[in-house]
């Protein structure tokens, strides 16, 4: 008996090892294709015209982005491992394109010194969503519901440009994306338990896009703290 129970948490040690590996590489992969390419497009003229140029094909980019990250999550359980790490990558690569703005409003330096502070602060709520053995539902959910809230705030000022609604939004953001990257750190260690060894893909997919998706809203958020504008 103590075999079988030694061999069963043996086995689901290995699987959430495994997921929590193949997770970190593709979202790590996901990064580096995002700066890869928005690099790229700031540094290359022609193609930064043909993006922000014409505000036509810039928008283009941000409805395939939506697109893209709505299809991965409700046809994920339809598609191959394969279509979707491609659509993942595709994502990455949209996602950098329009990104590249950074480039033209900061200092380049600012931006590393963000994108390290970013990582660390990353980390420590991942590992802390890891090893915690509070249950951060209820939280994760305050804090999508707080998503929505500075979504509408951010419209809003999208009209007022109030710059102190503006760092108000900023400064709960990044308290919203670091309490997010806690729940989606737990919610995928969760998930690692019950995944049948066919399914480690997918669920390596999912799971990288959502803490891509908190680790680039915390970098953005705190960019407006962090950054030094080229003005």
């Amino acid at each position: 008996m103590e075999n079988e129970k030694s061999t069963f948490v043996k086995a689901q040690t290995d699987m959430l090892s495994l997921v929590m590996r193949q997770v970190y590489l593709r979202m790590f992969l996901a990064l580096l294709v995002t700066a890869i390419t928005a690099y790229y497009v700031a540094v290359t003229p022609a193609v930064t015209q043909f993006i922000f140029g014409s505000q036509v094909v810039f928008w283009i980019l941000i409805i395939a982005e939506f697109g893209l990250v709505i299809g991965l999550s409700a046809a994920l359980h339809k598609m191959s491992t394969t279509t979707a790490n491609v659509m993942f990558l595709l994502y990455a690569i949209l996602n950098g394109a329009t990104l590249s703005s950074i480039f033209f409003a900061y200092q380049l330096g600012s931006i590393a010194f963000t994108f390290f502070i970013t990582a660390g602060v990353f980390l420590a709520m991942s590992i802390y969503g890891f090893v915690t053995k509070k249950d951060l539902n209820t939280f994760g959910s305050y804090c999508v519901m707080g998503l929505f809230g500075i979504i509408i705030a951010t419209v809003v000022n999208l009209f007022v440009h109030s710059s102190t609604l503006e760092w108000i939004v900023s400064f709960i953001g990044v308290g919203i994306f670091m309490g997010l990257t806690a729940w989606d750190t737990q919610k995928i260690k969760e998930s690692a338990y019950a995944v049948e060894p066919s399914g480690v893909g997918k669920l390596a997919v999912i799971g990288a896009l959502s803490l891509y998706l908190d680790f680039i809203n915390m970098f953005l958020y705190l960019l407006r703290f962090f950054g030094n504008s080229r003005d």
